[in-house]
C-alpha cells in the first residue's frame, strides 16, 4: 500500500461523510493489491494482493453467468459490475481470490449498493473454493433465498441481511457444516417453516442473525441455541418468538461462549425468559431485552452477570409505550458491576430517587434513564463525579432537576446530551461550554422544554464544531444572530424569544430548520443562500417576517415540508415552488399573499397537506388540484378571494379528510360528485397524522428518527382549533360563499362525516331530510 494513503484518510472522510468503505488499488512487486478502508468508529485496513495472471477460466465463466442473471445496477442506474470485463477476474469488484491458488474464495457485495433484478444463478456452485458470500444491504426485489446455497459446503460466512429476500428459510442451509457466521436478518418477509432443527446441524456457528424474520412457529428455538457450543453472537430481534416452555429450560446444556444476545421486540413475558436467560448468561457482555413484557422488579440475578457491559431493558410492554418494571429505580441491583459500559433503563415506570451509588459504574459510556418517573429528584455533580468515560447521557422526560455549582467542570466529554423536559433553568447551563470544546465533538444536543429563560451566551455559536443536532425548543431563550452563520444538520429553535433577521446557514448538509414561534423580523431573502440540497424541512411560521418570498426554491428540491404560515408575507406565490416535487406539506396561511395560484404548483403531486387560508389569493379554484394533487388529506383555501364554481375534478380527492373553502366568493352549485370523497363516505383506514420522518444517518451518531407533524387549523363549533391528530375529524366547510341551488342529496352518503357547515350561502329548496342519519355527524350548520 502506498505510504501516503493514511495521511489522506481525513480528506476522504471529510469529502464523503456518508461513505462506509472505499477501495484503493495499487501496484506492488508486479502484484495487484487492493485495500478496503472502513471508517465507522475506527479505521481498519484490509489488503489483498493477487497475481494478475491467476484467474481460473472455469470460475471466470461461472462469475459471468452469475452477473448476467442478476442485472445489477448502481443507484445511478449504471451497470454495477462494469469492472467484470477484464481477463483478471480476481480483480473484479467484489471478487477475492486466494493469493496462493488464485481460486475465488470470497464474493463480497456488502458495500456495492446494488439494485438487483432476476435470480441468483446456480453457477456459483462452480466456485468450489468459495468460503464467504456476502449480499448484505442490497435489494433482491423480494426474491426467494436460493435453496442451492445449501450446497456451497465450504462456506464459512453467509450474509444475506437487509437484502430484501422473502419466503421460507431453506432447511438445506443445515448442510453448511463449515458455517461460522449466518446473517439473514433484516428481511421482514423471510420466515421459518416449523422448527429450527436444521440450525442444530451447524455446530461451528459463532454468529447468528435472524432479526426481523418470522420465527413464530419455531417452538424449539431456545433448545437449538442451547446446543450450539461455539455460539458467541445471537440476534433474534423482532422475530415473534414463542415463549420458552419449562421443558426447554430443563434441557439446557448450553456452553459459556454466548457473549452478545439480542431478544428485543419479541413480546416475551418475564416468567418465560428469565429462567432460560439466567442459565446462559454467565459470559454475556451485551444483553438487549428492550420492548418485551418484563414485569415486576429488576431481578437481582442481573447483578450476577459479572461480564456484562451493555444492558438494554427499555420500553417493555410496548403496547402501553412504557414498562411495567416497578419499585425502586433498580440501579442498586447492578451497582456492583464495575465493567458496565451501557445502561439503558429508558421508558419504564422506575420511581424514587437515583442513588449516588450509580457512580460505582466508573466505566460507563452510555446512561439512558429517559421516560421514567423521578419527579422532584435532584441530580448534582456528585452523581457524575466518577464518570470519566461517559459519552451519551439521556435523561429526557424524567422531570429531573439538574443542579450543578457554577463553574463545575464535568470529568467527561459527551457526544450526545439528551435532557428534554429536565429542569435546567432559568439560567443557561454554563457547564455545557465544557462539552463544546473545538477539539472534541459534541454531536447531539437536546435541551428542549427545560425551563431556560435566559439569553443565549456569546460563546454558543462559536463552539458548534461537528454538532449535527440542536434542539432548544419550548424555552424562553432570547438572542439575535447578527454576523453568525449556523452549520448544523438538524436545528430546532422553535417556541422561544429569538429575534432579529433570519440567520445565515452555511452547511451543505443541513436537513431540517425549524425557527417557528419566535420574533424574527424582516426579509427571508437569505433562504436563497442556503446551499443544502438535502434540506427536507423548513419551518419559519409564527414570526414577524415580511416582504416578498423570493422565487429561489429550485435549489431546495429535497424539501418535503415547507411552513411559512402566520407571518406578514405579501405578493404572489413563487412559481419555483413547483420544483419541490417531493413536497408533502405546504402551509402559507395567515399572510397577505395575493394573485392566482401558480400553475407550477400542480407539479407537487405528493402533497398531502395544503393550507393557503387567510390570505388575499384570487381567481378560480384550479381544476388541477383535484387532478394532480390526488393525495391531499387536508385542503384549506378559507378566507381568500376565490371565485367561480367548485370544480368537479375536486371530487377526485378520495383521501380528503378536511375540506375548507369557507369565506370566499365561490358561486354556482355544489357538484353532486361530492360523495366521491371516499374517506368521508366509507369506513377506511385513515392517516391519523401527516408525519414527516427525517433520519440522521451520520457516521458517528446513532440513527435518530426525527418527526415533524402537520397541524390542521379548522373552525369547529365557532372556534378555531388546532388538530395535530387527523382522522378524528372528517369535515367540510363551505360557509360564507355565494353557493346557489339545492343542497345535493349525495351529501347523505358521507356517512363518516363529523362536521358540515353550509351556512351563509344562497341555497334554495329544503334541507336534506336524511342528513340526521349521518351517524358520525356531531355538528351541522345548513342555514338556507
Amino acid at each position: 500500500m502506498n505510504a501516503h494513503i493514511p495521511f489522506k484518510l481525513g480528506l476522504y472522510k471529510e469529502a464523503f461523510p456518508q461513505l462506509l468503505a472505499f477501495r484503493i488499488t495499487t501496484t506492488k512487486h508486479n502484484l495487484i493489491c487492493s485495500c478496503f478502508i472502513f471508517h465507522d468508529y475506527y479505521v481498519k485496513y484490509e489488503e489483498k494482493c493477487t497475481d494478475a495472471s491467476q484467474c481460473n477460466e472455469s470460475e471466470r465463466k461461472a462469475l459471468l453467468e452469475f452477473k448476467h442473471s442478476l442485472q445489477a445496477m448502481d443507484f445511478l442506474g449504471d451497470d454495477a459490475l462494469s469492472s467484470w470485463i477484464s481477463e483478471e477476474c480476481c480483480l473484479w469488484d467484489g471478487v477475492y481470490c486466494s493469493s496462493f491458488t488464485g481460486y475465488v474464495e470470497m464474493l463480497d457485495f456488502g458495500y456495492q449498493s446494488l439494485v438487483v433484478a432476476g435470480t441468483v444463478s446456480p453457477s456459483l456452485l462452480k466456485l468450489h473454493h468459495l468460503t464467504s458470500l456476502n449480499f448484505s444491504s442490497n435489494d433482491f426485489n423480494g426474491s426467494l433465498i436460493p435453496e442451492f446455497f445449501g450446497s456451497l459446503k465450504n462456506l464459512i460466512l453467509l450474509d444475506l441481511s437487509n437484502a430484501n429476500f422473502r419466503g421460507p428459510i431453506p432447511s438445506l442451509l443445515g448442510n453448511l457444516s463449515m458455517l461460522e457466521t449466518l446473517r439473514l436478518g433484516g428481511n421482514s418477509r423471510v420466515f421459518n417453516v416449523g422448527k429450527l432443527e436444521w440450525l442444530s446441524h451447524l455446530s461451528r456457528l459463532k454468529e447468528v442473525d435472524l432479526s426481523f424474520t418470522n420465527l413464530s412457529n419455531a417452538n424449539d428455538w431456545s433448545q437449538i441455541i442451547n446446543h450450539l457450543p461455539l455460539l458467541q453472537k445471537l440476534n433474534l430481534r423482532d422475530c415473534d418468538l414463542p415463549s420458552i416452555s419449562s421443558s426447554s429450560v430443563s434441557l439446557t446444556n448450553s456452553s459459556t461462549s454466548l457473549n452478545t444476545l439480542d431478544l428485543s421486540d419479541n413480546n416475551l413475558p418475564s416468567s418465560a425468559i428469565y429462567p432460560w436467560l439466567f442459565n446462559v448468561s454467565s459470559n454475556l457482555v451485551s444483553l438487549d431485552l428492550s420492548s418485551n413484557q418484563l414485569k415486576g422488579p429488576i431481578p437481582d440475578a442481573f447483578g450476577n452477570m459479572m461480564a456484562i457491559q451493555e444492558l438494554y431493558l427499555s420500553d417493555n410492554l410496548f403496547i402501553l409505550a412504557e414498562n411495567q418494571v416497578r419499585g425502586d429505580s433498580g440501579l442498586n441491583e447492578i451497582g456492583n458491576l464495575p465493567d458496565f459500559r451501557v445502561l439503558d433503563l429508558g421508558y419504564n415506570l422506575l420511581n424514587g430517587s437515583i442513588s449516588k451509588s450509580i457512580g460505582q459504574l466508573s466505566n460507563l459510556q452510555v446512561l439512558r434513564l429517559a421516560g421514567n418517573s423521578f419527579d422532584g429528584d435532584v441530580i448534582s455533580e456528585a452523581h457524575f463525579s466518577n464518570f470519566p468515560n461517559l459519552q451519551e447521557l439521556d435523561l429526557s422526560y424524567t422531570s429531573l432537576t439538574l443542579k450543578f455549582n457554577t463553574g463545575w467542570i464535568p470529568p467527561f466529554q459527551l457526544s450526545q446530551i439528551k435532557l428534554c423536559s429536565c429542569k435546567l433553568g432559568p439560567r443557561f447551563p454554563d457547564w455545557l461550554r465544557t462539552q463544546m470544546d473545538f477539539l472534541l465533538v459534541l454531536e447531539y444536543l437536546d435541551i428542549s422544554a427545560s425551563g431556560i429563560s435566559d439569553s443565549l451566551p456569546y460563546w454558543f455559536w462559536d463552539s458548534l464544531h461537528g454538532l449535527n443536532f440542536i434542539n432548544m425548543s419550548f424555552n424562553q431563550i432570547s438572542g439575535t444572530f447578527l454576523n453568525k452563520s449556523i452549520a448544523v444538520r438538524h436545528l430546532d429553535l422553535s417556541s422561544n424569544n429569538f429575534s432579529g433577521p433570519l440567520p445565515s446557514f452555511s452547511s451543505i448538509f443541513m436537513e431540517s430548520i425549524n425557527l417557528s414561534k419566535n420574533k424574527f423580523t424582516g426579509s427571508v431573502s437569505r433562504i436563497c443562500n442556503i446551499t443544502a440540497e438535502l434540506l427536507e424541512l423548513l419551518d419559519l411560521s409564527n414570526n414577524l417576517f415580511s416582504g416578498l418570498v423570493p422565487d429561489c426554491f429550485k435549489r431546495l428540491w429535497s424539501l418535503t415540508a415547507l411552513n411559512l404560515a402566520d407571518n406578514s408575507f405579501a405578493g404572489s406565490l413563487p412559481s419555483s415552488l413547483g420544483f419541490l416535487t417531493p413536497l408533502e406539506m405546504l402551509s402559507l396561511r395567515g399572510n397577505k399573499f395575493s394573485g392566482e395560484l401558480p400553475s407550477s404548483l400542480q407539479n407537487c403531486t405528493k402533497l398531502k397537506f395544503l393550507d393557503l387560508s387567510d390570505n388575499e389569493l384570487s381567481g378560480e379554484v384550479p381544476m388541477w388540484i383535484g387532478q394532480r394533487l390526488s393525495r391531499l388529506v387536508f385542503l384549506s383555501l378559507q378566507r381568500n378571494q376565490f371565485r367561480g364554481r367548485i370544480p368537479h375534478r375536486l371530487c377526485g380527492l378520495k383521501y380528503l379528510q378536511i375540506l375548507d373553502l369557507s369565506v370566499n366568493k365561490i358561486s354556482d352549485t355544489i357538484p353532486p360528485c361530492i360523495n366521491n370523497f371516499t374517506s368521508m363516505a366509507e369506513k377506511v383506514s385513515l392517516d391519523r397524522r401527516i408525519e414527516h420522518h427525517l433520519s440522521d444517518e451520520g457516521i458517528f451518531v446513532s440513527f435518530t428518527r426525527l418527526r415533524y407533524v402537520d397541524e390542521a387549523l379548522f373552525t369547529w363549533k365557532g372556534t378555531k382549533q388546532r388538530y395535530p391528530q387527523l382522522g378524528l375529524l372528517l369535515a367540510i366547510d363551505l360557509s360564507c360563499n355565494q353557493l346557489t341551488g339545492e343542497i345535493p342529496k349525495e351529501l347523505n352518503r358521507l356517512q363518516e362525516l363529523v362536521a358540515l357547515n353550509l351556512s351563509r350561502n344562497l341555497f334554495t329548496g329544503k334541507i336534506l331530510q336524511k342528513i340526521g342519519h349521518l351517524r358520525q355527524l356531531e355538528h351541522s350548520t345548513t342555514e338556507l
